[in-house]
């Protein structure tokens, strides 16, 4: 009998949910390993209003209850997209011993989340107010519950180079997230203690969501093992899965 393959679980940025790993999950799966997408607390089909979520535990509780379940032993490889890096982050703080590997795929990888200004700059995409729908689910003078991207940026936002029939796809089933819970990503611990999971960061050339300056500046504060370059915009599960595949393979 062969070895029994990798357990992936994939965990989605803002806006999306488990759905945008359709086409790797394919590709993973027709080559035999196992695949969890994940939908975060107001993402995918998950039933949680996201103007509800008001803590980052709470926005990450799909991924923290499935790693926590696991089997005794089981080891996952975690990959992240987009601030699906920060989840990816905190699982890593909470459950070191049971990550295998963890994947960045243009996705905010900040050992200690969004603690800083300056980490706020390198992980979060910066959008201009126009291109935006805020949601102010907690009063008119508190900060946004949840923020949205337009329908007409959408596209150039995010998936420049992916078929048209995935940004539509992608448009339908979008949800707003829940900014106000994200900014509270703050991790405690050490670094070394992470610095035990081989990290790999997946840089996007072409990104128009999280600027490849923003993901070279977190690639030098805090090395990967490995960085793998793919000449894409920020949705490479759309715009080029089987060379997304090759890569994530490549590196384990």
């Amino acid at each position: 009998m062969g070895m029994a393959k990798d357990h992936f679980v994939l965990v989605h940025g803002e806006g999306h949910g488990g759905w945008c790993w359709f086409k790797l999950r394919w590709l993973l799966e027709g080559s035999g390993y196992r695949v969890t997408c994940i939908d975060l607390a107001g993402g995918g089909v998950d039933p949680t209003d996201p103007n509800t979520v008001r803590t980052f535990e709470q926005y990450d509780k799909p991924l923290l209850d499935l790693i926590s379940t696991l089997p005794e032993g089981e080891k996952v490889i975690l990959m992240g997209h987009g601030i699906g890096g920060l989840s990816v982050i905190h699982a890593m703080h909470e459950f070191v011993d049971r990550v295998k590997q963890a994947i960045f795929v243009a996705a905010a990888m900040l050992p200690f989340g969004l603690q800083t200004d300056e980490d706020k700059k390198d992980g979060l995409p910066s959008l201009p107010d126009n291109e935006i729908k805020s949601t102010f689910g907690a009063g008119a003078d508190d900060p946004p519950t949840t923020v949205a991207l337009r329908l007409e940026f959408q596209r150039d936002r995010l998936s420049q180079q992916s078929p048209e029939e995935d940004s539509i796809l992608a448009s339908m089933l979008m949800r707003p997230w829940p900014v106000s819970a994200i900014s509270t990503a703050s991790f405690e611990g050490a670094d070394e203690r992470l610095n035990r999971v081989k990290r790999v960061f997946i840089k996007t050339e072409r990104d128009h969501m999280l600027d490849p300056q923003q993901q070279d500046s977190m690639i030098k504060k805090w090395p990967p093992s490995e960085v793998l370059v793919i000449d894409t915009d920020h949705s490479p599960f759309f715009s080029a899965p089987e060379q997304l595949f090759n890569l994530i393979v490549k590196s384990l």
